[in-house]
């Protein structure tokens, strides 16, 4: 049986001669790795189509799908969004990859999350027509946003009497816990700011220092490390902190 499905694609690797499996995260199925056969065969016509298969590429795709099989097949696929920037800019395709490495860290079952499945194609969309600002800021944005739709929200926010964000415990605290695991002053109130956040857009009006971006997104790190088993490293940190200015 096929089904029709949006996929957004997380990793890709040669296998044999001229085919590929994919790792794509789907709207109907979750996370799922495919097979696509010949398609390392460039022809005069249509010349190489492994462009489809980029890390960050939104598709439409008919799949056959067997619950009981881990590799799946994709009968056809196409362009499902047409990026102006994510795949070409070195900046932009340098978030797209944090962004895709966290799901790949993140997703451990093959199991459908369709709010989570819009957060992330609606992340690679801003993101392709987004200013500077909103592009730099994206990545704690997501991480933040990331956590909640995987049930693990930081509760409440900054004020007088929760001054300090427990990332042990997710949640804005009146004093700071026996632990390291904690933000206080400027690094709690961006992050209580970037929570509140519902809209893209606003991410334009939020102005942050390299040195506070970089710690932002380092106790965020830290905060995954924290709740989501065999998190590991994001290796795409050290670029990302490079070309975020």
């Amino acid at each position: 049986m096929t089904h029709k499905t949006t996929g957004i694609v997380l990793r890709t690797v040669k296998y044999g001669e001229t085919s590929i499996i994919t790792t794509i995260y789907t709207e109907l199925f979750g996370i799922q790795s495919y097979i696509v056969k010949g398609i390392r065969q460039a022809t005069k016509k249509s010349g190489s189509r492994e462009i489809f298969f980029q890390p960050a590429a939104i598709l439409d795709l008919v799949v056959y799908h067997n619950q009981v099989k881990n590799l799946q097949y994709i009968k056809e696929y196409q362009w499902g969004f047409l990026y102006e920037h994510v795949l070409f800019s070195v900046v932009k395709n340098t978030v797209a990859l944090y962004v895709v490495e966290m799901l790949l860290h993140c997703l451990k079952q093959p199991e459908a999350n369709p709010e989570l499945f819009y957060l992330v194609q609606d992340t690679f969309k801003q993101l392709d027509g987004g200013n500077d600002l909103l592009t730099a800021n994206l990545p704690l944005y997501f991480a933040l946003h990331l956590a909640g739709e995987l049930g693990f929200k930081i509760q409440g926010g900054y004020s007088t009497a929760t001054p300090v964000c427990d990332l042990a415990e997710g949640q804005f605290t009146s004093e700071p816990p026996n632990h390291s695991y904690y933000l206080d002053g400027r690094l709690a109130q961006h992050t209580s700011q970037l929570l509140s956040i519902h809209f893209y857009n606003d991410l334009e009006n939020i102005r942050l220092s390299k040195e506070v971006r970089r710690e932002l997104i380092l106790a965020y790190q830290q905060y995954f490390t924290l709740h989501v088993s065999d998190f590991g490293e994001i290796k795409s940190l050290p670029i990302l902190h490079q070309i975020l200015g």
